[in-house]
């Protein structure tokens, strides 16, 4: 198993800097690191989250020329408590709930919301990378 994040996913947002600044109030992700072009856009973006990083970006400009898609993102939280937090702190940010926070059959306290660019982030305390997930 790695010892660290070798899958980094990536979004991109109309405006980048809003996106930052949102995602730090909503979820608590920090600047881990962050290149602007002289027009004030972000070119880059990495923002981390217990260790893990998310990238992103503005649509215009992108040096890749993708399009503006919506996304899904999975985080591990660290426990149950830290969920409820987070589903409370990204309620009061006003994210839209996609699914409340639930109790899966597969052991995960969870919940899913929506950014106000419409890509879904799900928190929950199932890790699929810790050595017993998928274990029978």
């Amino acid at each position: 198993m790695p010892s660290r994040q070798t899958l980094v996913p990536t979004l991109r947002y109309e405006d980048a800097n809003e996106a930052i600044r949102w995602l730090a109030n909503a979820f608590g992700l920090a600047e881990h690191f962050v290149v602007r072009n002289d027009d004030g856009q972000v070119e880059h973006a990495q923002l981390s989250w217990r260790g893990s990083l998310v990238m992103l970006g503005d649509v215009k400009g992108d040096v890749y020329d993708l399009p503006h898609r919506h996304g899904s993102l999975s985080l591990t939280a660290e426990s149950a408590a830290q969920v409820d937090e987070l589903f409370e702190r990204c309620r009061a940010a006003g994210a839209r709930v996609v699914q409340p926070v639930v109790d899966t059959e597969y052991g995960s306290h969870a919940f899913t919301v929506a950014d106000y660019e419409g890509n879904h982030w799900h928190f929950g305390t199932y890790d699929p990378l810790a050595e017993s997930a998928g274990e029978d």
